[in-house]
């Protein structure tokens, strides 16, 4: 009992000592200990690296997940050492109400149908969405507060330490500079010295630790192209799922809507800001036959296999590739963004279709692909 009350004692003292010696810093009545530039340096590095550490984990988790409240709870069920339920994506709760209105509207009708196969692209974006936020979160964020809640909560606890022991070294230095007597000049250089090796050992711990921020950042860096692969890896499958529910859609609009024909699809893709908003498609000239009108059925086949039906000198049209585009058989022209060919039309094809030239090759090519030029 008598050891605890002088530990007590004694504790109470340092830290008097030590709130005596911070005011008087603060007064501007007592000198202190500055630590050399290449310290400061690798403290100022530090806090850097944790305030940043901690905006990017924040904004990546709300990328993540834009529900805030979905959040906290994700977060609670973390704390507490639980599992966190499994949730439906957005992407996948859209699928599943277009194939219930498709269900209820009949999957034979036209709506029916089409509601069906975006529901099924839309159930495919929500998986891939699902497989990328997990990916991220142990990829990624892990790493990032792993970093936050082990190394920096040691590093801010160490350097508490050290500042104790910088207070308790500076009030040794007031208090030898106090002292009159011999035996308390003695006693004070004693303690100077017991408080000088305690602060060296203490700032050289820290500074290995301050050190280890760089290896921090080599970890953050790989961590950070993992988490680039796992969002490209989203975006492509994301975008070749829209590529093919775009051909499935532009192979049955002829069938839902016969007769009709778009141009440019600037609902799918706006023209660049270099094309005129103005500039539509403009009816595209059709091949004269000679003879009897061809079988609409095998028009096309007959134009490309034979060679023997050529566009008009005058009777063409430019056309801009929208997107890269590989051809389904022998009859179809592969496609590549951003490159310009040749188009025109023959009697009874698909009003989604156009025969594309480029140089010697020669097939047909969705419109929906492309922005016809005047």
């Amino acid at each position: 009992m008598d050891f605890n009350m002088k530990k007590l004692a004694s504790d109470a003292g340092v830290f008097f000592s030590r709130a005596v010696q911070f005011t008087e810093e603060k007064l501007g009545q007592a000198e202190k200990t500055e630590l050399d530039a290449h310290f400061e340096s690798l403290l100022a590095n530090a806090d850097c690296t944790k305030n940043w550490t901690e905006k990017i984990l924040h904004q990546t988790e709300v990328l993540l997940q834009p529900n805030p409240s979905v959040r906290v709870e994700e977060f609670l069920y973390e704390k507490l050492d639980r599992k966190v339920p499994s949730r439906v994506t957005n992407g996948e709760l859209l699928a599943q109400y277009m194939v219930e209105a498709a269900n209820d509207f009949g999957p034979g009708t036209p709506y029916g149908k089409t509601l069906l196969k975006v529901g099924e692209t839309q159930k495919r974006l929500g998986g891939a969405e699902r497989d990328f936020m997990h990916s991220a979160s142990i990829n990624f964020l892990n790493p990032l507060r792993n970093f936050l809640e082990g190394d920096w909560r040691t590093i801010t606890k160490e350097r508490r330490i050290l500042e104790n022991r910088r207070l308790d070294l500076d009030a040794c230095k007031a208090r030898l500079k106090k002292a009159k007597a011999a035996e308390a000049k003695a006693s004070a250089e004693h303690e100077l010295r017991v408080a000088q090796t305690e602060f060296d050992r203490q700032a050289e711990l820290t500074r290995l630790l301050l050190e280890g921020i760089s290896s921090t950042h080599v970890n953050h860096l790989r961590c950070l192209h993992e988490f680039v692969e796992s969002q490209a890896t989203y975006y492509a499958q994301g975008y070749q799922y829209m590529l093919d529910l775009q051909k499935q859609l532009g192979s049955s609009k002829g069938e839902i809507f016969p007769g009709t024909f778009v141009g440019n699809a600037e609902s799918t893709s706006p023209p660049p800001a270099t094309t005129s908003p103005t500039t539509v498609a403009a009816t595209i000239p059709v091949v004269p036959t000679v003879g009897r009108a061809p079988n609409p059925a095998t028009a096309v086949e007959g134009a490309l296999n034979l060679n023997d039906v050529k566009p008009p000198a005058s009777g063409t049209r430019k056309a801009r590739v929208l997107y890269d585009y590989e051809a389904a058989d022998s009859s179809e022209l592969a496609l590549l963004a951003d490159e310009m060919i040749t188009v025109y039309s023959l009697p009874g094809m698909d009003p989604d279709w156009l025969i594309g030239e480029r140089g010697n090759q020669k097939g047909k090519v969705p419109v929906t692909y492309l922005e016809l030029l005047s």
